[in-house]
């Protein structure tokens, strides 16, 4: 067996190792991985405080405050908006109705299925569906101690920012101490942009989105605008269901075509300033993933660790990428993960706008 099938084998069983070990430690990981990208984002306005002259522990303990002041202000205004939408159960419900009889109707005239038969399917998925709120229920249970143990790893990271940093030179060699060093600093200041700048795209995304469903007179047009701007966390997938699920809860309300067809409208012009504006103007091209690399982030995020695992699919992606692209050995890594490079340069309009900053 020849040098290059060696290597070739070694680092196929290194990934297999390091997928194993995510599945495994998932129920560790996966709240350690979202604190520390919320670490990540809150990192400079921690070290801001720091800079005022206030102890790293008091600007950590006030980060993490402030992380709270935003979930619960963003839950009072999704309970707002849910609470509006209560209101109009009734005209729900008769629509539901409404739709259940049409296909009970639907499916006794084009495949024969008597009422008694539909609901003799029904009562045999009883047992399916008890299964699905036991099953609810342990995932609830599972969310609040892992939204718990998101906000200890969050405050313990700034914390100890200093001391994993120490550790982590200790691990290298001497002559390479101070090559490590420089790359941790750029890895890190690269990923504090990303992800700084992906929230300030979900608020302008939330601000569009918010305009353009309140024009069209949308019920409930903020909750929606909330939604369908942090699907877009998702690539391809997210920004289709947040927009699907905004047709279909407004055509269930009595929405008419032409507010549907606003809707999709203004999806289309929502992704297009995204993509030729918000990208190019907060992102920039530094943490650009290629589709391709993008779908296998997305099924292998979703096949280790579910749902959180898509959430956090393009995040982490975009990070490894950043410390791939800084690691000299990495560096075919961050290429092959990256898009395709091109002589194109940026819109003009882009250019002018970034030169007003």
């Amino acid at each position: 067996m020849n040098t290059l099938s060696t290597s070739f084998i070694k680092k196929m069983l290194l990934v297999f190792l390091v997928t194993a070990g995510l599945y495994v430690a998932k129920d560790f990981l996966i709240p350690f991985a979202i604190g520390g990208v919320l670490a990540t984002l809150f990192l400079p306005f921690c070290k801001w405080m720091e800079k005022k002259k206030v102890p790293r522990i008091v600007a950590s303990f006030i980060c993490l405050f402030a992380l709270l002041l935003a979930v619960a202000g963003f839950f009072a205004l999704v309970g707002w908006q849910i609470s509006s939408l209560v209101t109009d159960v009734s005209l729900v419900k008769q629509k539901v109705v409404e739709t259940t009889a049409q296909l009970q109707q639907y499916l006794l005239a084009h495949f024969g299925i008597s009422l008694n038969e539909q609901k003799d399917m029904l009562k045999n998925q009883q047992d399916s569906i008890s299964a699905f709120l036991s099953s609810l229920a342990g995932s609830l249970s599972f969310i609040l101690t892992s939204s718990i143990l998101v906000l200890v790893y969050l405050l313990l990271l700034l914390i100890y920012r200093g001391h994993i940093k120490v550790f982590i030179l200790k691990l290298s060699a001497a002559e390479q101490k101070e090559n490590v060093e420089q790359v941790l600093l750029r890895a890190t200041n690269v990923s504090q942009q990303y992800l700084v700048g992906l929230a300030k795209m979900i608020v302008c995304l939330w601000v569009m989105y918010g305009i353009g469903f309140s024009v069209l007179g949308v019920k409930n047009a903020i909750l929606f605008a909330v939604i369908c701007g942090f699907l877009e966390i998702v690539p391809f997938i997210g920004n289709i269901t947040g927009t699907a699920i905004t047709v279909l809860v407004a055509a269930v309300n009595g929405g008419s075509f032409a507010m549907l067809g606003g809707i999709v409208l203004t999806y289309g012009i929502v992704q297009l300033i995204q993509g030729w504006v918000l990208e190019p103007l907060i992102l920039g091209p530094q943490v650009k993933i290629n589709p391709f690399f993008t779908i296998i982030a997305l099924v292998l995020g979703e096949l280790i660790w579910g749902i959180p695992g898509i959430v956090l699919a393009i995040p982490l992606t975009a990070m490894f990428k950043i410390v791939c692209d800084h690691v000299e050995s990495l560096k075919p890594y961050g290429f092959l993960i990256g898009e395709i490079e091109t002589n194109t340069t940026a819109p003009n309009f882009v250019t002018r706008i970034k030169n007003w900053f």
